[in-house]
């Protein structure tokens, strides 16, 4: 019998109530730990349906400056992929229901050994892994691994993604296929809904997996129009921003996780 997968779940749930996931990433130890941490677990309840976790590294080339700036933030603080692992550990004391993703690039995976990785995300409940540089034609390094041990793979599609190129990109895809609103790094542009709904269109005739799409989506009407075009919105740059302007401003940790809870669910809300 196959076991529906916790990211699955959640989207055949949504949409049975006819809604749509929302969405959020933050970087995994920015500020610091224990402030990322409070972040987390406060997320759900701020409407997160389903969370990225961004693994810092210092070569993101698919990020733009706001999530180079938290990587490095994190990284500054001593967050090593160890600690990513412990903070989702923690995390899944008090939720086991929300999916959790692992976003990011596979240098620290490879550098980390990859069974002893995977091995450990599947026990502590990790659902997914995003990893951006790893195209399919090296699935044998981690894509079929992180399968065999029912962890799900999810890929990017972008604007520049052809007809030829999207089975190969679905092929040992699941849990849900990522589009890529913009042509560039994250957070450096506002998406185009005409343009967005046309590519959706044509990715939902070559796969049964939900879409969700990311990339600049900052405010509230976006993200209600990207979701009335898709299955779900990913919001990251916006948040991690927010953080970043409590670390400016010299909130102190409290109001730094009241703040940047409060915009998240002045984003989600309008799915609600």
């Amino acid at each position: 019998m196959l076991i529906q997968s916790r990211i699955s779940k959640k989207f055949k749930d949504l949409k049975n109530q006819n809604k749509k996931a929302f969405i959020t990433f933050v970087t995994a130890g920015d500020p610091n730990y224990k402030i990322s941490l409070k972040i987390l677990k406060e997320l759900p309840t701020a409407g997160a349906d389903i969370i990225e976790i961004g693994m810092p590294f210092t070569d993101p080339m698919a990020d733009g400056p706001g999530i180079q700036a938290s990587y490095l933030r994190a990284i500054s603080s001593g967050q090593t992929l160890n600690y990513t692992i412990k903070l989702v550990k923690e995390f899944r004391r008090v939720n086991l229901d929300t999916p959790i993703i692992l976003m990011g690039y596979y240098n620290p995976i490879y550098c980390y050994g990859v069974n002893k990785f995977l091995k450990q995300a599947k026990d502590i409940g990790i659902d997914g892994l995003l990893v951006v540089d790893l195209p399919p034609e090296v699935d044998s390094e981690l894509c079929i691994p992180a399968k065999n041990y029912g962890i799900d793979f999810i890929r990017l599609a972008t604007p520049t993604t052809t007809k030829e190129r999207l089975p190969i990109i679905l092929n040992n895809s699941s849990g849900f296929l990522y589009y890529v609103s913009i042509a560039g790094i994250t957070g450096s542009k506002t998406p185009e809904i005409n343009e967005i709904k046309s590519k959706i269109s044509f990715i939902k005739n070559n796969t049964k997996l939900p879409v969700a799409v990311g990339f600049g989506i900052r405010t509230p009407e976006q993200v209600k129009n990207i979701a009335s075009i898709s299955d779900g919105v990913v919001v990251g740059s916006a948040i991690v921003d927010k953080i970043e302007e409590g670390v400016k401003k010299e909130y102190d940790s409290d109001f730094l996780v009241e703040n940047t809870i409060k915009f998240v669910k002045n984003l989600s809300h309008v799915l609600k």
